[in-house]
């Protein structure tokens, strides 16, 4: 035991250069800006924040608000300066936490528009604001070189690691279900709608192909974190995350510009020798600012200003991985097919693991006449709400309750509310989802298992409840 407590102290007390998180900083500010730039130009500032007429608040969060269309282009716009800022270390402190408030913000407006990969930029992003990424290779050490550091404590690289090892290896263990090892499912039914590309094409179509691509994709998440960790495995590894992600984003493109962002923070796993090379062929390409930012007589290690501050931080931060090592385990509290009932399905590191489309019908009844009348959904939500509300039961009953307030304005007399839904999942064929008969604005949103979701039953096909 003693052993192990001076092992720990010993590890708090290492230091080394700040080159990885210098590095880190410059390519997560500069990812995140065209991030930004690119949301803009598509329009889907307008079409997701702008246009829809409601919003599906995460529970908990219902106090958060969208704002005018004025200020929704304002937060973007100074959320792409904040991302910049970050990118060339000016103004750190503050524009690191104003990305991380702004970025996040916008994340928790709708859940309609949840991506896991919008989850790992806050932790992030909040992870950047903590730690004193700007302190070499950037502008605030050009307008103040007493800011100046090249030594730091070694965990303030290794969070990122941690944190990236994390969603890999996560990721990774979601994958061992009986539908992507044994169905190849969702692969089987991607796959053969990319058979037009180039060489690969044709293998597309073929069952096997599926189940390789399924096999691997396991294997690889679930082993990547130890090999980039292992720096004789390090290079033969990263070859490999760039040839996953590149294959990814090229037959999964709806998952945007997570594959680069993988990509590039994966970096942060190599030397800081790696890495002061880097930075020195940068400032040679573009010959600026090279005596401050560079060149030191010694070494210049970073201290807290009380030592108070970097225990509590610490602290903050084991508790931080605690959550998330036990985040994603959170599902075996609900009863039922995870991927049906999606309960405890969100935040867990489970990426483009399911082929999940549904209908739902919604009726509202009058109590005191009798008058049942079907709603039209496209009244209300967009595309793109709709085609996520047929399938996750929280938001069907936050529209549920929705709808029973609009109709009591509309003269109806305490509305219930019922829904009809069909969902298909992994080729399963459509399936009876929601309890028609319970009139969901009798329902509560909390925590506890959804009983009026209805279980997923064996099919013809084999494929049963797991």
């Amino acid at each position: 035991m003693v052993m192990v407590i001076d092992s720990v102290k010993k590890y708090f007390a290492s230091t080394m250069h700040i080159a990885p998180l210098a590095v880190f900083r410059v390519v997560f500010g500069g990812m995140m800006f065209a991030s930004v730039i690119r949301f803009w130009l598509n329009g889907w500032i307008e079409t997701q924040y702008i246009l829809p007429k409601l919003f599906f608040p995460f529970y908990g969060f219902e106090w958060i608000k969208s704002l005018s269309e004025t200020g929704m282009y304002a937060v973007f716009a100074l959320m792409a300066i904040a991302a910049l800022f970050v990118m060339l270390g000016l103004f750190y402190r503050f524009s690191s936490i104003a990305f991380f408030l702004l970025f996040t913000y916008v994340e928790l407006i709708d859940k309609s528009n949840y991506l896991n990969h919008y989850y790992f930029v806050s932790i992030v992003s909040l992870l950047l604001v903590l730690v004193p990424a700007n302190r070499y290779f950037s502008l605030d050490v050009l307008r103040k070189p007493s800011l100046l550091v090249t030594q730091i404590p070694s965990w303030m690289v290794d969070i990122f690691k941690l944190q990236l090892g994390i969603v890999y290896f996560f990721a990774g263990i979601a994958k061992l279900n009986y539908d992507w090892l044994f169905r190849a499912m969702p692969l089987a039914i991607w796959l053969p709608a990319k058979s037009n590309l180039p060489l690969v094409g044709e293998l597309l179509n073929y069952k096997f192909t599926a189940y390789v691509f399924s096999w691997f994709g396991a294997l690889y998440d679930i082993l990547i974190p130890f090999f980039l960790f292992n720096k004789c495995t390090r290079n033969v590894a990263y070859i490999f995350v760039i040839i996953f992600h590149v294959a990814t984003a090229i037959i999964l493109p709806v998952i945007g510009m997570f594959p680069y962002i993988m990509i590039l923070v994966t970096l942060i796993f190599f030397s800081p020798e790696f890495h002061k090379k880097l930075i020195q062929r940068i400032v040679e390409l573009f010959s600026f600012g090279k005596k401050n930012l560079l060149n030191h007589r010694q070494d210049i290690s970073f201290s807290f200003s009380r030592p108070l501050i970097g225990k509590v931080l610490i602290a903050a931060l084991c508790l931080h991985f605690v959550f998330q090592l036990f985040l994603p385990f959170r599902y075996l509290l609900y009863p039922g097919n995870l991927f049906w009932t999606e309960q405890g399905y969100r935040f867990s590191w489970r990426v483009m693991l399911m082929e999940k489309g549904g209908t739902a019908f919604f009726y509202v009844k009058d109590a005191t006449t009798g008058k049942e009348s079907e709603v039209d959904n496209s009244h209300y939500l967009t595309h793109q709400q709709q085609k996520m509300l047929s399938t996750q039961p929280d938001m069907i009953l936050q529209f549920a309750h929705f709808l029973a307030a609009d109709y009591e304005k509309k003269g109806y007399v305490n509305p219930k509310v019922r829904v009809e839904s069909f969902v298909t999942l992994n080729g399963s064929g459509s399936k009876p989802f929601i309890n028609s008969s319970v009139d969901l604005t009798k329902v509560k949103e909390c925590f506890a298992s959804k009983k009026w979701v209805l279980p997923f039953e064996e099919t013809k096909l084999g494929y049963s409840e797991r």
